[in-house]
């Protein structure tokens, strides 16, 4: 049989406020569910397939939220900002009150592809170095990028701090400064360190593919969209 939930406390776990504050919505008509309205808190719906509106905006139920961003500059990736907006400030208010969390953050001044959820197994696995789930950035440097230059990124770069050296998965040349390399870490500002380390400077960063998943090239700075079944299995190694 079907779980089935009150209307109330499904509100509640999509992120529409505390149960008083969503009892309140329903009671003022101000939710439809699967296209008719409700006014009865208590009215128990199935989850599966479930839709609703709230003051006319459309709504999916979904247990989990996975969701890509195509982070724009000057945005921080990070609740408690300091200099910079959040990039949480783009997002619906229920995906923020339901904690949704950015899966590896970038650098305020990069920009590209991001995930976001509230799924902590689902953070894990795609954040997590032993899961090897590559990122590919594309990287635009200040001086142009000889073969040499590409053979030490693929060799492995020394970098401050750091025990071991630092290998790059893949790197190809895209023009004279601008560079594809694939990551399999997440260490902080790593690119721009890699980069450093063999003289040269990054003067501008992109993300443009995670596993297999790429950013869309209709996905505009600031804009974001549901992760379909397609996306996630991009996701798997």
């Amino acid at each position: 049989m079907a779980k089935k939930l009150d209307l109330e406390r499904i509100l509640q776990r999509q992120g529409f406020g505390t149960r008083k504050m969503c009892r309140i919505l329903i009671i003022n008509e101000q939710v439809t569910v699967n296209g008719e309205l409700c006014n009865d808190p208590d009215a128990l719906f199935a989850l599966e397939n479930l839709h609703f509106t709230i003051d006319g905006v459309a709504w999916e139920y979904r247990e989990h939220s996975y969701l890509m961003m195509h982070k724009p500059a000057h945005y921080e990736c990070s609740h408690k900002t300091q200099f910079h907006p959040t990039i949480y400030s783009l997002l619906p208010p229920p995906l923020v009150e339901r904690d949704i969390q950015c899966i590896g953050r970038l650098d305020e001044d990069t920009t590209g592809l991001i995930l976001l959820s509230d799924d902590g197994q689902f953070i894990h696995k795609v954040s997590s170095p032993k899961h090897h789930v590559p990122k590919i950035y594309a990287v635009t440097c200040k001086h142009a990028v000889s073969d040499s230059d590409l053979q030490t990124l693929l060799a492995g770069v020394k970098l401050i701090d750091e025990e071991q050296t630092i290998a790059a998965l893949e790197v190809s040349r895209v023009s004279e400064n601008v560079i594809h390399m694939t990551l399999a870490e997440g260490k902080y500002h790593q690119v721009k360190r890699m980069i450093a380390a063999m003289g040269n400077r990054v003067e501008y960063l992109k993300r443009i593919k995670i596993g297999r998943l790429a950013l869309p090239e209709d996905l505009q700075p600031g804009e974001w969209r549901w992760l379909s079944e397609q996306d996630l299995a991009a996701l798997k190694p």
